[in-house]
């Protein structure tokens, strides 16, 4: 079953509950996304880990072929 925008949100602000987060729906399937981030406890970290720390908050709904949420094109930043 896919996946609505404020479900993502919501499992990500469980990890970072002061971040600005933008959900986007791609393709207006549930099943394609984007996601922005901005939080503070980026500062410092490589893009990569901060993708990490954002895929991570997600427990495991990306994973597999049985994955709840298909596609994430990410975006994460600490503000600026």
């Amino acid at each position: 079953m896919a996946m609505q925008s404020h479900e993502i949100e919501a499992l990500i602000r469980e990890t970072f509950p002061d971040a600005q987060i933008t959900i986007t729906d791609l393709a207006g399937d549930g099943n394609h996304y984007a996601a922005e981030v901005v939080d503070a406890s980026f500062k410092g970290m490589s893009r990569v880990a901060q993708q990490r720390a954002v895929y991570a908050a997600l427990k495991g709904r990306m994973d597999g072929a049985n994955g709840e949420l298909h596609a994430l094109a990410l975006t994460t930043r600490a503000p600026g």
